[in-house]
């Protein structure tokens, strides 16, 4: 792997954070390779069996990765769930 392939380590940060708290909502991360034709996006939130699932493509950057899960999470009530500064600045639109 090159160095260009490699996320900086704040969006490597983020990614977890975002996954732990997921996790606490009890949403499954699951980072999947999403045919593009067949879809309109890197992925987002849906419901299984009544349960959410939050699907990502496995092959998008970073960055997107972080737009997917930021705009999932960002509906869900937060407010007896501690949430690292950082992470809840992101989810309220105040961090790009």
């Amino acid at each position: 792997m090159t160095r260009q392939n490699v996320p900086p380590l704040k969006e490597v940060f983020i990614l977890n954070q975002l996954e732990e708290l997921a996790e606490k909502l009890g949403i499954a991360v699951r980072y999947e390779n999403v045919i593009v034709e067949e879809s309109s996006g890197t992925g987002g939130l849906c419901r299984i069996k009544g349960k959410y699932v939050l699907i990502v493509h496995s092959h998008a950057t970073s960055k997107e990765k972080i737009q997917v899960m930021t705009a999932a999470l960002k509906v869900f009530d937060l407010g007896d769930i501690y949430v690292k500064p950082v992470i809840r600045e992101l989810l309220e639109g105040s961090v790009e």
